[in-house]
Parts: structure tokens; C-alpha cells; sequence
């Protein structure tokens, strides 16, 4: 393994692994190489967290490795920017491909050689329809497709024209290289694909040396068999491209023929994971782009505080199958809960503030509290939390006229101020609409640490921040993205009708302790009785802090 590597969960079976662990004892394969195939077209999201876990963890757990290759073949679409974000991605997962990222650009011209090959055996033909065209004569489900007219154009001629199309003699939709297969096979895909098609788009990389680019099926099967690998693992919907995976491979007779297996893609309520939507989202500002802490994005689940590992033991959780189904989000929420209740160490911040006088203690002085920073790992150690007369409180915590079943602060009551004193509430300041705006309070002297000396019972306990010491921070409250399970279902002909408006509130003013000056952007934190935070990556500054609830402490999500 790897140092730079970061362990994964223990393994449970899945068909994946029992295929990989026969063909290795029965001695198909010495060792095997798998690889994560991303379009550099947008940035990932969670459902390509769970390919790159599955591939790279095959990898690592069978002693073998895993190629990261960027299927660039449309450079309409792609950008450098996504390649860049992708590479960080993979990386921040805890995944390292060492020495072995391609493209399928690497391959161009192997691809052109190929593709020439087989206009030579008579398994490919230069088309002259258009894409209208190309698509009437295709068939449907129910009925065979019909042969175009330059099926049978002989060879020679093909060739002809595919040095043309080549050498950029043709506009755009001019010509396409198709596949002879079978127009009349029951599998759409084998009905004479198209194979290139021309388009004067500049690379990325290769510049304007192109003019003419494979197509996914075909450049996706040549790319795997070119670098060895050998078990191309993609999910359910390219099942029905086997056939032409393997037709294209057998053909051609390359000495490397890797196994293609589908398993069901990740589908997570609350949510949409298509790239065209995702990108409808930033480029119609319905969201604060790619890295939107509410985006499924990788990016964006990483700005709003995720970890890595977090995520990756979310993908073992939900395993891999070959049924699709559709995973609850909360599933995802309780996978970071897990790990930060682990790993986050406890504060105190006070989001909604009320005002809090404790009219006892003396004025002008202060004292300090030593404070765990997490209640189960000492290790953790512990801080000094400061305390003075004047103090701010969750204004929920307070209740003028408390119901029943509150055991927080109103008019007569104690409450413990945790790692502090217990306070009682003496009387109240309003504002001129009645609004409670200011709690006085008195304090027993004798509760310091919150025991009661005389071992009376007090039943809340609230968190505190102290006026004179506090820090002031934007806090942004991120929920879930859409209000309804699946968006843009069978009864929402528009998933945007299903964006929820309260997926983000943002509060200012908010009453952090002085600890929080320190915090740093690797850093997550949990607000006691609030939920778990961390910096934004994007808007926080120092003396301008700004924090993103990552989740709730617990599970209550309701459609609001």
C-alpha cells in the first residue's frame, strides 16, 4: 500500500469482489487493474465517490492498481477546470493513482488505426445521412431498423472519405463512420452505430490536430483493452452496451479483452446527480456554484464540511448491488454524524443570542472554565473558556411563559450554565414591541462547575457564550436542496419546481467563543446542542469568520 493512501473500512462481499477473487484463483489474471473513467465535462459528485471507491478499493485490496483516465473525446464540452477538480477529488477521497492517468486522447491516433482496420474488414462504412436521418432508420424496440443507402459503399471508398473527414474536408454532420453490425438486432446499440463523428471543436490538449473524434462506446472499450485492464466496472445502464463493448474488442482481435461489469449507480433522495441538471443549477444561479455547500458535488459536500471519510464509509455502508434503488439521504447525513461525533471537538457558539445579565456577579471581573473538548476522548484534551457578568444564551432557551415539558430558563426558574454556575431568571427588559430583549438573572456562587451544593436537582442544561469575550461570525444553516424525495419525478415534469426555499438561512450577529479565532479550514467542529460546522472555504476571512452547518446533531428532517 501505498503511504499516501488512506485505509479503508473493512470489506464486506459483493458479486464485484467474488468475480475478481475466482479469476485470481483460478488463474485468469495474475493480478488485476481496474480504473475510474471520468468525462471531463463537470465536476463529480457522490455517485461517482461510490465508482472510485469500488474501483480503487479493488485495486488496493487485491495488491493491484487503478487507473485514473479522463475519456476526453468531446472537447465541446470539456474543460480544463473539471480535469483539475476531478484530479483534487480523487485525491481528497484518499485515493492515489501513482503514476498511472491517461486520457483517451493518449490514443487518437491508435483509435484512427483501429477504426481504419475495421473499414478494411468490412466492418465499418462511411454514412452520408444526417442525424435525423441516422436516428429514423435506427428502428424501435418493437421494430428492426432499416440499412442506409451507403451501407455497402465499397471499401476503398470509405477509406477514402475517412482520411477526408480527417484531413477536415467535411463540415460538422457532413459524414459519420458507422459499425456494420446488424440493423436488425433486438440490442438498438448493435444497429450500426456511429463510431466518429467530425467536429472542429479545438482540444484541450491536442488542439486543432483533430477534426474528428470517436465516440464513447468505441474509444471507452479500446482505451481499456490498450492499458490492460482488466475488469471494466461501470454501472447498469451500459449493460446494454456489452454487446457492442465486446463486438468492437473481437473484431479488432486485441491480445487484452477486459471483463465489463454493471452494478446499480448511486440514486440519493432529495437530490438530482445529472450532469446537464447540475449544470442548469450554476449556470441558472439557483445555486452558489459547483462548490455550493447543498450540491451533491464533491466540491460541495467538502465545502459544507463532509470528510473524506466519511463519504467512503457511506459507500461501504450502502454496498454494491445490481437492482437500482434509491438511497435516503439521511443515510449520508447519519454517515458524517458518525464520523464527527468521533473526530469534531465540542464548542460553544450561540446563533440566535439573547442577552443575559447575571445582575450577582461582579462587575469588571471575569474567570475561566476548563471545558472538554470532547466528553468520551481525553486525548482531545481540554480549553479555557472565559466567563463575565454578561453572557449570551440561545434566545429558544428562554420562555417568558414556559410550556410544558421546558426545563430551560423563564421567569423564576434555574437553569445550569454548562461548565459554569447555576442562574436564576429574576425578571426580563422588553423593547417597545414586547419583546423580551434582555433576562436578568442572580447566580449561586457556590454551583461553580454547576453542582448545586445542597444537591438540589436541576434539570436543563444550556450553553452559554460570554459578551465581553465573544467573537462575532456569520453562520449559514444549509438543509437539503430539494423538498421533495425525487425531483423532477413521474408528477414534476420539472425538478426545479421542487427546490426548497429554506435550504439555506443565514444568520449574523452569531456569539462564538474566543476559541474559535484559531479555527482552521481542515477543521470541523461541533456546536454543542446545535449541530456539526466548519469554516467556509470560499467566505471566510479572518476577523469576518464565516461557518457552514454541515448537519444537525440528529435526524428531524421535515419538508418546511
Amino acid at each position: 500500500m501505498n503511504s499516501t493512501e488512506t485505509p479503508l473500512p473493512e470489506k464486506a462481499n459483493n458479486f464485484i469482489r467474488n468475480i475478481v477473487t475466482e479469476d485470481l484463483k483460478s488463474g485468469k489474471h495474475k493480478s488485476i487493474v481496474t480504473r475510474f473513467p471520468p468525462e471531463p465535462n463537470g465536476y463529480l459528485h457522490i455517485g461517482h465517490a461510490k465508482s472510485i471507491c469500488l474501483n480503487f478499493g479493488l485495486a488496493r485490496d487485491f495488491e493491484g492498481r487503478c487507473h485514473l483516465r479522463f475519456d476526453d473525446t468531446n472537447p465541446a464540452k470539456e474543460e480544463v477546470e473539471y480535469e483539475d477538480s476531478i484530479r483534487e477529488s480523487v485525491k481528497w477521497l484518499g485515493f492515489n493513482w501513482k503514476s498511472h492517468m491517461y486520457y483517451a486522447s493518449d490514443y487518437f491516433e491508435k483509435l484512427y488505426q483501429y477504426a481504419v482496420r475495421l473499414i478494411e474488414m468490412g466492418k465499418a462504412y462511411v454514412d452520408g445521412l444526417n442525424a435525423e436521418e441516422i436516428r429514423s432508420y435506427r428502428g424501435t424496440l418493437s421494430e428492426p431498423g432499416k440499412e442506409s443507402p451507403f451501407r455497402n459503399r465499397p471499401v476503398e471508398e470509405s477509406l477514402q472519405l475517412f482520411r477526408d473527414m480527417r484531413d477536415g474536408k467535411y463540415e460538422d454532420g457532413a459524414l459519420v463512420l458507422r459499425a456494420k453490425i446488424d440493423m436488425a438486432s433486438p440490442n438498438i446499440n448493435l444497429r450500426d452505430p456511429v463510431i466518429y463523428r467530425i467536429k472542429k471543436v479545438e482540444h484541450h490538449r491536442t488542439g486543432e490536430t483533430w477534426c474528428i473524434y470517436p465516440m464513447y462506446d468505441y474509444a471507452h472499450c479500446l482505451s481499456d483493452s490498450i492499458e490492460g485492464i482488466t475488469h471494466s466496472i461501470c454501472t447498469l445502464e451500459f449493460e446494454d452496451h456489452r454487446p457492442l463493448y465486446d463486438w468492437v474488442l473481437d473484431v479488432l482481435k486485441v491480445p487484452c479483452h477486459p471483463q465489463q461489469i454493471e452494478f446499480a449507480r448511486l440514486n440519493l433522495s432529495y437530490t438530482v446527480m445529472s450532469k446537464r441538471k447540475l449544470l442548469e443549477l450554476v449556470q441558472e444561479k439557483l445555486v452558489d456554484g459547483w462548490d455550493d455547500p447543498r450540491m451533491p458535488t464533491l466540491v460541495g459536500l467538502k465545502r459544507r464540511g463532509y470528510t473524506p471519510e466519511s463519504i467512503r464509509n457511506f459507500c461501504e455502508t450502502i454496498g454494491v448491488g445490481k437492482a437500482d434503488s434509491i438511497i435516503d439521504m439521511s443515510i449520508l447525513e447519519d454517515a458524517v454524524r458518525e464520523d464527527l461525533n468521533v473526530r469534531a471537538p465540542r464548542v460553544m457558539s450561540v446563533l440566535k443570542p439573547l442577552k443575559v445579565v447575571i445582575e450577582s456577579y461582579p462587575e469588571g471581573e471575569s474567570e475561566e472554565f476548563e471545558a472538554a473538548n470532547h466528553p468520551s476522548d481525553p486525548s482531545m484534551g481540554s480549553r479555557k473558556v472565559p466567563f463575565s457578568r454578561t453572557i449570551y444564551i440561545e434566545r429558544d432557551d428562554f420562555q417568558e411563559e414556559p410550556v410544558k415539558g421546558f426545563f430551560r430558563l423563564a421567569p423564576g426558574r434555574e437553569v445550569r450554565l454548562r461548565y459554569a454556575y447555576i442562574v436564576r431568571c429574576e425578571s426580563v427588559v422588553k423593547d417597545e414591541n414586547g419583546e423580551v430583549v434582555e433576562v436578568r438573572c442572580s447566580h449561586d456562587p457556590g454551583s461553580r462547575g454547576g453542582s448545586a451544593p445542597d444537591g438540589r436537582k436541576i434539570k436543563g442544561t444550556i450553553h452559554w457564550v460570554s459578551a465581553e469575550h465573544a467573537i462575532d461570525a456569520e453562520v449559514r444553516l444549509y438543509d437539503r436542496l430539494f423538498s421533495t424525495p425525487n425531483p423532477g419525478g413521474k408528477n414534476e415534469p420539472d425538478y426545479r419546481v421542487s427546490l426548497n426555499p429554506n435550504s439555506i438561512e443565514v444568520l449574523t450577529g452569531c456569539k462564538l467563543e474566543p476559541s474559535l479565532q484559531q479555527a482552521t479550514l481542515e477543521s470541523r467542529y461541533q456546536f454543542e446542542r446545535m449541530g456539526y460546522f466548519c469554516l467556509d472555504s470560499r467566505s471566510s476571512k479572518p476577523g469576518a469568520l464565516v461557518f457552514n452547518r454541515t448537519v444537525t446533531l440528529r435526524d428531524s428532517w421535515t419538508a418546511k
